[in-house]
C-alpha cells in the first residue's frame, strides 16, 4: 500500500482567509465604514411572477421561483 502526503505551496492559507465582496458603488471619501447591507423580499422583487430578468454589464440574468419555493440565478 502507497501513502501519498499532499501540501499546499505556501501562502495557501490566504485562500481560507475571510474575504469582502465588493460593492458596485464608488467609495466615498474619508474613513471606511462598513454600512448595512440592504434586503429587499423576494417577493417584492418578483411582484408575483415566477421570473424576473436581471440586466447586469450588458448581460440578462434571469431569477427563477421553482415549484419548491427555491430561488435559481442564472445567465
Amino acid at each position: 500500500m502507497t501513502t501519498t502526503v499532499l501540501s499546499l505551496p505556501a501562502g495557501a492559507d490566504a485562500l481560507a482567509r475571510p474575504f469582502r465582496l465588493l460593492s458596485l458603488k464608488p467609495r466615498a471619501a474619508g474613513p471606511a465604514v462598513d454600512a448595512p447591507v440592504r434586503r429587499v423580499s423576494s417577493l417584492s422583487l418578483l411582484q408575483g411572477e415566477r421570473e424576473l430578468v436581471i440586466q447586469h454589464q450588458g448581460s440578462e440574468y434571469h431569477l427563477r421561483l421553482t415549484r419548491n419555493d427555491k430561488l435559481i440565478l442564472t445567465k
